[in-house]
């Protein structure tokens, strides 16, 4: 097991360097000048626009300006400064991470434990009315839009309700998180039911399961050990990728509950051209998509004791 985490790890680096440098690439390929961004309107003159560009390091060739960026990351834990507001862009994401965190564990364990639930229900009662109508409803969730669905829960609970605040006044308060996360997991919650409903069902017919009932076993340990434990395996490949999928994710959902997050901040990046914030930004998402791949990895082994690592 050692080794192939080792090995798991080093073979990490060139995918890291391999999508880091297309973000790169991508990012500072998108029209507009930061810099010419300060001034608004008003045109700042070729001098002050110059000395800032050769400031910020803009002025010099792309590859360079990646070369500078990742030396600066991996040695020091620079990811250099927000031409805006003259900020270290480590401050900008010590301040949008937490927020989106909590926002996306929220997301995560509702879509994880009732996603499951349904999905066992729906599996073990296939061809029935409860499980038509379980597939009907989350159907319905995959087809509604994330932003079409935000401002309807945000009208009807939130205005006409007022059961929640319209809109998130305090970061560190869960409970103004309930109802964004709610609406940032729903679509994620459909999918983990059906993939879960699937794969229960099709386990049901197996002959190992067979073999459990007839050994005279109680249906909850044929159902909780021996059927949910090996149904999982798609289910926990789909949670691992969804949650970085989340974090980056909630674009739509923050600027709907005006929450100053991850999401947020990338969208404001994008629109001022904060090429190093949001390089730093998705930086960070690529390290949690690849370190949820290595340990969803590493579950197979726990939920089947088959799988096994040199």
């Amino acid at each position: 097991m050692g080794r192939y985490v080792a090995r798991r790890l080093l073979q990490m680096i060139p995918v890291f360097i391999g999508t880091t440098l297309l973000i790169f690439l991508m990012v500072y390929a998108l029209p507009g000048d930061p810099v010419r961004g300060l001034f608004g309107d008003k045109a700042g003159s070729p001098q002050v626009i110059a000395q800032l560009r050769h400031e910020y390091g803009l002025d010099q060739p792309i590859l360079v300006q990646y070369w500078n960026y990742m030396k600066d990351m991996i040695l020091h834990g620079d990811f250099g400064t927000q031409v805006a507001s003259n900020r270290p862009v480590t401050e900008v994401l010590g301040d949008a991470f937490p927020v989106t965190l909590r926002l996306a564990g929220l997301a995560f364990a509702f879509e994880a434990v009732l996603g499951l639930a349904l999905g066992v229900v729906s599996g073990l009662r296939a061809g029935r009315i409860t499980d038509n109508s379980i597939l009907v409803l989350t159907l319905l969730l995959i087809s509604v839009p994330v932003f079409v669905l935000g401002f309807i829960l945000q009208m009807v609970f939130a205005d006409q309700l007022g059961w929640v605040a319209p809109s998130v006044n305090d970061d560190t308060d869960l409970t103004q998180f309930i109802l964004p996360a709610v609406v940032l997991g729903t679509a994620s919650l459909a999918y983990v039911t059906r993939l879960t409903r699937t794969s229960i069902a099709e386990n049901l017919r197996a002959d190992y399961i067979r073999t459990a009932i007839a050994k005279g076993l109680p249906r909850r340990r044929v159902v909780g050990v021996h059927l949910l434990r090996n149904s999982l395996i798609p289910v926990v490949t789909f949670l691992g990728t969804d949650l970085g999928a989340l974090m980056g994710g909630a674009v739509v959902t923050e600027r709907i509950f005006n929450i100053h997050g991850v999401g947020g901040t990338i969208a404001e990046s994008i629109t001022r051209r904060e090429g190093t914030t949001l390089v730093g930004l998705v930086t960070i998402l690529v390290l949690v998509y690849l370190l949820a791949s290595l340990l969803v990895d590493l579950l197979y082994a726990v939920l089947d004791p088959r799988i096994r690592y040199a």
